[in-house]
């Protein structure tokens, strides 16, 4: 069966953005691959009308996507084109097709999953499962060979769906009841194998919330000492249902003066290293340690850009620390991107190494 989008957006601002991924990435989840997305201007009506009713001559199922303020507009532009009128909020079926008008973004999602994935399933006589690997820092060749792997071994039979932000992989594989298990336990279990050094979750879960289950399991504390990162990491953990049962402190020591009162980093390391250097980050995490207050400390400390603190340092140039009362791990990144993407990069970097930490 065949399904295609039309997403409608601003034609008149290069800058407009529908999130429509939210949206596209549940009905694949579902296992409704799209044969075509189109982005049309909102206020051209007629070329809108045109593509909905060119679709629906060769698709199963027709879905606009839009920002919630357009939705009568939408309905109204899949009515004249199916011939037909919306009884249900978002959906309109027809004998030869199903037509949707969704929300953008999570609300969209959440539509899909609740009422237009069981209606499809419901049509097409089938239902399809999905099951979900995450890793973080996974080299991109390594991806590469991975999934090439598993797709030798799943061929026609399975989807194999990847995503990448900030260093964190979401891997789903999307396939029917019909595939043999055989084939679901062999292709989840070669992406397992290969990338078991950056494997955390055979769910989808994200690496916050891993961390806080296995600090809760082991009854163990932790804290954080941020620079760079300014308090990300502890609002990752934080944003985490429980969290107060794992979670001591998080120090936002962003000057030289707040790591040397807050945390004890000695004046000379700072004199002679810089606020970015493996010494420095060491001290931090040794701080909290010394503190006495946690079992486990993640410390940060780097160059996120635009420009740098320190003339020997590059934009991107980071150190991560995770400690516990034996020892001090310290870890160097060289990261690429914008300042958003250097930090939210990093937090994801420091809360796998303490999860790692606890394997």
């Amino acid at each position: 069966m065949k399904y295609a989008a039309v997403v409608l957006v601003d034609g008149r601002s290069p800058f407009s953005i529908v999130d429509y991924n939210a949206v596209t990435d549940a009905l694949l989840a579902g296992g409704v691959f799209l044969s075509e997305t189109a982005l049309l201007p909102y206020d051209a009506p007629s070329a809108i009308g045109a593509a909905i009713s060119r679709l629906s001559l060769d698709m199963d199922g027709v879905f606009v996507v839009c920002d919630a303020v357009l939705l009568p507009s939408a309905r109204r532009q899949i009515e004249a084109a199916a011939d037909a009128r919306f009884e249900e909020e978002f959906l309109l079926e027809t004998k030869d097709c199903l037509y949707a008008a969704l929300p953008a973004g999570t609300r969209g999602a959440e539509i899909v999953r609740s009422e237009t994935l069981p209606r499809i399933d419901a049509r097409r006589k089938n239902s399809y499962c999905s099951m979900v690997l995450r890793t973080v820092s996974a080299p991109t060749e390594k991806l590469q060979s991975a999934m090439e792997k598993a797709e030798a071994i799943a061929k026609d039979r399975m989807l194999i769906h990847l995503e990448e932000k900030y260093g964190v992989c979401r891997i789903e594989l999307v396939y029917d009841r019909t595939t043999p298990k055989m084939t679901v336990d062999e292709v989840s279990r070669t992406l397992a194998t290969e990338l078991a050094d950056y494997l955390y979750a055979l769910e989808d879960v994200t690496i916050a919330e891993r961390l806080v289950d296995a600090l809760k399991l082991r009854r163990l504390t932790i804290s954080t000492a941020e620079s760079f990162t300014g308090g990300g990491v502890g609002r990752a953990i934080v944003r985490v249902p429980g969290a107060s049962m794992v979670y001591t402190e998080g120090l936002n020591t962003y000057s030289e003066q707040s790591k040397i009162q807050r945390l004890g980093v000695s004046e000379k390391t700072l004199a002679a290293k810089g606020a970015v250097s493996d010494e420095t980050v060491y001290e931090m995490a040794a701080g909290l340690i010394r503190g006495g207050g946690c079992d486990i400390a993640i410390a940060t400390t780097g160059a996120a850009g635009p420009s740098s603190p320190q003339a020997d340092v590059p934009v991107g140039l980071c150190f991560l620390a995770v400690g516990t009362k034996e020892q001090v791990k310290v870890f160097r990144y060289h990261l690429t991107g914008n300042r958003e993407a250097v930090t939210e990069t990093a937090i994801n970097l420091a809360l796998f190494l303490a999860y790692k930490q606890l394997k």
